[in-house]
């Protein structure tokens, strides 16, 4: 099997919500960081809108806070995941491991492009045997002020890495579950498939070249002669 058997000379993958599902350890250490600031237990069921985007905006938009608050949410919300073990409480979806070996099998070089900070998706990637089948793994890293980047930023570094890698980065897909990929992709040009097994909203996939329920789905997209 070679990369002719895809129409994608490169695939980049989103972690949150497309890979692994780490809302089991995300969503007690908001509450922690709400409890600390003394503001008011969010609404449950709002609590996903958090998985995926950037935390410095989230806190901002979803939480109200102004930019000097949400910089120290942030840090205190990152305290709180090294305290807690990057890995911990985190699950790969099913059939998603076995859809990232079958496509690395096919040849097809993969990156990680995720707004989560590099190095805990390095620690995921790492704890489940995952990280062989990544090409290069890009997550946000900080500025001088401790900002993490976003989506843009990261898909523009992930594909440069895999370029000096000398990897085809001429056909790219990014495979995301969120309307901030759609949107961090398209100033790149960049198709996303968007999948529904993450923590997206109706409405959210607009934009996508294409949606799947499953990775069975995804394979069928990503490798259609197989």
């Amino acid at each position: 099997m070679n990369v002719a058997a895809s129409p994608y000379s490169c695939i980049l993958w989103d972690v949150d919500g497309t890979i692994a599902d780490a809302s089991a350890g995300i969503l007690p250490r908001l509450l922690e960081v709400f409890t600390s600031f003394g503001l008011p237990e969010p609404d449950a069921g709002a609590l996903s809108r958090w998985i995926g985007p950037p935390m410095f905006e989230s806190f901002q938009e979803l939480a109200g806070m102004s930019a000097e608050d949400a910089h120290r949410a942030v840090r205190e919300y990152r305290r709180l995941a090294a305290r807690d073990g990057y890995a911990a409480s985190v699950r790969i979806y099913p059939g998603v491991a076995e859809a990232l070996k079958t496509v690395r099998a096919a040849g097809i070089p993969q990156a990680t492009a995720s707004s989560k900070p590099e190095n805990q998706v390095l620690a995921i990637l790492e704890h489940y045997g995952l990280i062989d089948d990544f090409v290069v793994v890009a997550g946000a890293l900080p500025d001088a002020a401790g900002l993490h980047d976003g989506k843009e930023a990261v898909l523009r570094r992930a594909l440069g890495r895999l370029a000096d890698a000398g990897i085809d980065v001429t056909r790219p897909v990014l495979i995301g579950d969120r309307l901030h990929d759609i949107e961090g992709a398209a100033p790149l040009g960049v198709p996303v498939i968007f999948v529904t097994w993450g923590f997206g909203e109706p409405g959210e996939s607009a934009g996508a070249v294409a949606e799947v329920a499953t990775p069975d789905e995804l394979l069928r997209i990503l490798l259609p002669q197989v």
